[in-house]
């Protein structure tokens, strides 16, 4: 079991390592400039080689991803912003080699309804470009490849299907530098139902039919906000969201996915993944394996997606029991004076009455 996270990467780089060790991480992404801006930070030979080497000689994180900008758009007409792109990729690419990363995943863009086939030799293009130019990978390290995530399948983005993520790569003429990363919440949100053993069954074979399981890298871990097949990117927390520990537990409890690391992006608090969110996603692992191993009833299934929910439910339980005893403290009060207040009244009328 490799249950990985997203986590803050740095000037040093090593620290990112630390950062994976802290919350029981197995595996770490990063991304390495500024997700959000186009100006890539500078790494010196010396930083890229002091990474390398800390996690090689690891004891507990055992891989590192890195993630792409976000900007990238290489499905772009226009020229600008598709060079931008590229050389984005590029250096990205070149900082992930000199990390001896495990591979680099990328959100490949949006054709803005251009249609697939109109952009699939300007993405090949740019794919050839970035693998060509990117520095290469030091001596004796394994080179890093290029991970096609899939698309939550809003407006024109690309890669919404495994079919057009296998046409991309048949476009580069099947280059093994080119890879898949399922993110469990796009798959979902594009209609994709993983959550029975049948449907995670169908799934794979669609993998190997197209992209080929080989080339299945990794897997980002995150549950929904958006129901199935909802088409957009909205991430929620093991247990919080609408596919649940109970639908997620078939597909990573899969022969050909448990072992593979499980990057999470769920938000946490706010500011990323945390150690219970490492903790939820063991328990969802062990739960899949079991269903395939014939070990799992309906009813530890159900044990294990309340074990996950335990936290929030107990969140849940201690502000509503303060609402209600605050809410009582109230409404006793209100009823002690109204009490009073009637028996002060009604006092000297029953006296006149007597007399």
């Amino acid at each position: 079991m490799n249950i990985g996270a997203h986590v803050r990467g740095g000037g040093k780089l090593v620290p990112s390592l630390e950062a994976g060790v802290e919350i029981g991480a197995t595996s770490i992404q990063v991304f390495v400039q500024s997700p959000r801006m186009w100006k890539p930070s500078q790494y010196a030979p010396e930083v890229l080689a002091a990474y390398r080497e800390a996690q090689a000689a690891h004891p507990s994180v055992r891989q590192t991803f890195c993630h792409a900008t976000y900007l990238i758009n290489l499905a772009s007409a226009d020229r600008e912003l598709y060079e931008k792109s590229v050389a984005c990729l590029t250096s990205n690419l070149s900082v992930a080699r000199g990390m001896a990363a495990s591979g680099v995943v990328l959100h490949v863009g949006s054709h803005k309804g251009a249609g697939f086939d109109e952009v699939i030799k300007q993405i090949a293009e740019a794919f050839e470009r970035a693998l060509e130019d990117a520095t290469p990978t030091p001596d004796g390290w394994p080179d890093c490849p290029i991970l096609i995530e899939n698309a939550a399948g809003a407006g024109g983005t690309v890669g919404r299907s495994l079919e057009e993520i296998a046409a991309l790569i048949d476009a580069c003429g099947g280059d093994e530098r080119l890879g898949l990363c399922i993110d469990t919440q796009h798959l979902w949100a594009s209609g994709v139902d993983y959550s029975s053993v049948v449907g995670t069954q169908s799934l794979m074979d669609d993998v190997a039919s197209s992209v080929g399981v080989e080339r299945l890298a990794c897997l980002h871990l995150n549950d929904s906000k958006i129901e199935l097949g909802g088409n957009r990117d909205r991430h929620a927390n093991i247990g919080e969201g609408t596919i649940g520990p109970q639908g997620l537990a078939p597909l990573v409890g899969h022969p050909l996915i448990r072992e593979l690391p499980l990057l999470l992006e769920v938000p946490g608090d706010g500011d990323g993944p945390r150690a219970r969110d490492v903790i939820a996603a063991r328990q969802v692992v062990a739960t899949g394996v079991a269903l395939y191993e014939g070990v799992a009833s309906p009813t530890s299934v159900r044990k294990v997606v309340r074990a996950v929910k335990v936290t929030t439910a107990t969140k849940v339980a201690a502000t509503t029991k303060a609402t209600k005893a605050t809410k009582a403290t109230k409404v006793a009060a209100t009823t002690k004076v109204n009490k009073s207040a009637t028996t002060t009244k009604s006092t000297p009328a029953k006296k006149a009455k007597k007399s």
